[in-house]
């Protein structure tokens, strides 16, 4: 049994869930690309009977049968519920505590991976936003 807890940006919206994790993955489809405004999402498969919410949570019925949870406040974007998995509720790995202990263990719908990510490993990286070209004319 995994014990895990999790938060919207502001912390209106917090999680505990205490139970067995049904997946680890990393989803590449357009309607996560377009809920998320990001390339891909990473999710938690969970319970939805061991899985616990605290705070204001809207939804998005982003296609029949399919809820998609946010905070109100900040907009976070929470989880994705579908009638194709009615056993399951799938919260996105980066609202964890820790994101950084999120373990995918599968890529899905890789036919919508956005192809400029393979150029991620050959360009340059930092550790903060890059700083502003030095010299030219003041603003």
């Amino acid at each position: 049994m995994t014990s895990l807890t999790g938060r919207c940006m502001c912390g209106a919206v917090t999680w505990t869930y205490a139970g067995e994790i049904t997946r680890n993955l990393v989803c590449h489809c357009a309607d996560c690309q377009r809920a998320t405004s990001s390339p891909f999402t990473a999710f938690l498969g969970m319970r939805p009977e061991h899985l616990t919410w605290t705070g204001d949570i809207r939804h998005y019925e982003s296609s029949p049968d399919t809820l998609r949870g946010f905070c109100p406040s900040c907009g976070s974007r929470l989880y994705f519920r579908s009638g194709k998995w009615p056993a399951e509720i799938h919260v996105h790995a980066a609202t964890m505590t820790d994101p950084a202990d999120y373990r995918p263990d599968a890529q899905v719908v890789m036919r919508s991976r956005a192809k400029w990510l393979d150029r991620l490993p050959s360009i340059p990286a930092h550790d903060g936003f890059q700083q502003k070209p030095s010299g030219g004319a003041p603003a």
